[in-house]
């Protein structure tokens, strides 16, 4: 079913299809507080796009952004490898259950080895049980204590 959807590691001259996915995220993670608000420059887009420890994959479907992930290499000190860290993964509720959520992973697995990563890491919520059923079906469960320290005290 995917066969119509195309996946791409997005580069420095991909800027506007970062901003696509991130109105994707807005809808699909229902925050446009957070994704819409405060806007980053395109300097700082395009300062992150540079980076080679900043990863974002999209999904198009007719040229538009229907899917995406971001994530980040983690560079570990007890070996020579990283990790990656799915930060971000949505896709839009129109294109749900079609095995792009799934694709992007398989997608990111690609860019991970040559990274040296010797795993990938993600976070659900709770409530979050579609994202549970895809995560357990493709790893090993843990249940960690996630945890928020401000640095504003």
């Amino acid at each position: 079913m995917t066969s119509r959807v195309k996946y791409k590691k997005l580069r420095f001259e991909d800027l506007e299809l970062l901003r696509e996915l991130n109105e994707v995220f807005a809808v699909a993670f229902e925050d446009p507080k957070t994704h819409l608000t405060k806007k980053p420059s395109d300097a700082y887009l395009l300062g992150l796009l540079k980076k080679d420890h900043f990863i974002s994959v999209i999904a198009q479907s007719e040229g538009q952004v229907v899917g995406g992930l971001v994530a980040y290499v983690l560079d570990k000190y007890e070996q020579e490898r990283s990790e990656i860290y799915i930060y971000d993964l949505a896709v839009a509720e129109k294109f749900r259950r079609k095995g792009i959520a799934r694709q992007l992973i398989f997608e990111l697995k690609t860019i991970a080895k040559k990274h040296g990563a010797w795993v990938i890491f993600v976070q659900a919520d709770k409530e979050d049980a579609p994202a549970i059923r895809l995560y357990q079906s493709m790893g090993t469960r843990e249940d960690p204590f996630h945890f928020d320290i401000s640095i504003s005290e």
